[in-house]
């Protein structure tokens, strides 16, 4: 991985990155996303951290990513081929995001304050935005404009990425997953660890997308976690906000850097199962049988696994939990809460004795009063309809009082956020 630190974003004549200042050609990414006959129109704007401007609602955060060598290429099997990502050389701008926002597709779309008291809540307020808001044709049905809004943001940050290949990165990371029976023999004292990813899969604008299928059409299956850095998996999804995993988090995924930190020091970084999530129970049970199975196979001593969304995958993460624990292989589940606005509720819809190692990301029903900001990015029209928010949310002078779930990341499952609990 080739990393540029960008400093700032600015529109110009001509699209280019120098020495750390990103100049992107407003009308060359208008006439990119306007390619796509579902999108009427768009408007392109930078919001930078500090300055008084609300996003919303948000519905994809996208880090600009390109590859310089290697098989495959950005967002294979959408952007690029379906030829294996995952090795060779990928550059990422830093510190930056394409995000994509405009008429409200689901009512799990988000909030991004980068500035005030909601700015702590998303992680997404600590970068220079370059946000699009898509408003579709008329007689664009829901699934149309959520596809359409998703590939615009998609080929932006591959365009925007593509301005670092003949750049020099200011940071190199190499990252090296062996396979499996060369781990084992090079590490043969260490404990074998895997990462299960859970990803959202429950049904129209609820789906993540793997080399360009949807999740609810797979079974269980290993990925090396160079994969996800080549943006194999993305967001596709109208999950509540708060722990929704976008595509930047796909791409940066926390996990999968702190288990590569402890790779061949502490552990054996074996590699990442990914498993969907899924509404009927025989559903359910093939996919934590066969995501069970793989752990065996894998001849593991642990397991990581991260939950996206609340309530019904509440079940698949418990289950996946109990049947790993059952072959003699440890776990930690990282999940969030839904414990009410006091904190005294059932913080998750299933649980299991099994489960003896949990991490949470916070409580999405706590309540967080916003100050007026100065600019809104998108519209104000749909804070009362989005999840966390009420017909009594907009009060006087402009306060919003909401729950943390219209923040995008806020809980976020990954551990991508700044909450927890004890």
């Amino acid at each position: 991985m080739g990393y540029f630190n960008i400093r700032d974003v600015v529109f110009g004549t001509g699209s280019k990155l120098d020495s750390g200042v990103l100049t992107i050609d407003r009308a060359a990414l208008e006439r990119l996303v306007l390619e796509d006959e579902s999108i009427k129109s768009v408007v392109v704007d930078i919001a930078r951290p500090g300055e008084s401007v609300r996003i919303t609602p948000v519905k994809d955060v996208i880090e600009p990513r390109t590859k310089v060598a290697g098989k495959g290429g950005i967002f294979p099997g959408v952007i690029s081929n379906v030829e294996t990502a995952g090795s060779g050389t990928t550059y990422a701008l830093k510190g930056m995001a394409v995000v994509t926002a405009g008429r409200i597709v689901g009512f799990q779309e988000g909030i991004i304050d980068m500035t005030g008291p909601g700015a702590q809540y998303t992680p997404f307020s600590r970068l220079i935005n370059v946000c699009m808001v898509c408003e579709p044709v008329e007689s664009a049905e829901r699934h149309v404009y959520e596809k359409a809004v998703r590939m615009a943001g998609l080929r932006a940050a591959a365009y925007i990425g593509s301005l670092a290949k003949d750049a020099v990165p200011d940071e190199i990371k190499v990252f090296e997953t062996l396979p499996l029976m060369e781990g084992k023999a090079a590490f043969p004292n260490l404990p074998r660890v895997a990462y299960v990813q859970m990803l959202q899969s429950q049904g129209l604008l609820h789906d993540t997308y793997v080399y360009g299928v949807d999740v609810k059409r797979i079974v269980p299956t290993l990925l090396y976690p160079t994969e996800l850095m080549d943006g194999a998996v993305i967001s596709g999804n109208c999950v509540s906000a708060c722990d929704k995993n976008t595509t930047y988090h796909h791409l940066n995924n926390p996990v999968v850097a702190d288990l590569y930190e402890a790779h061949g020091k502490t552990l054996n970084f074996t590699g990442v199962i990914i498993t969907n999530e899924n509404v009927y129970l025989a559903d359910k049970q093939r996919s934590s049988d066969w995501t069970a199975k793989l752990c065996k196979m894998l001849d593991l001593d642990g397991v990581i696994i991260s939950q996206e969304g609340f309530g019904n995958p509440d079940t698949d993460l418990i289950m996946n939990c109990k049947k790993i624990e059952a072959e003699g292989i440890k776990t930690v589940i990282i999940t969030d809460e839904y414990a009410g606005r006091d904190g005294k509720s059932q913080s998750l819809a299933d649980s299991d004795p099994a489960a003896t190692a949990v991490v949470t990301g916070g409580n999405a029903n706590q309540v967080v009063l916003l100050p007026k900001l100065d600019k809104v990015i998108g519209t104000l029209d749909y804070v009362t309809k989005i999840a966390g928010g009420n017909e009594n949310s907009i009060r006087e002078e402009g306060i919003i009082e909401v729950e943390l779930q219209v923040f995008t990341g806020a809980t976020n499952e990954l551990g991508f956020n700044t909450l927890s609990a004890r």
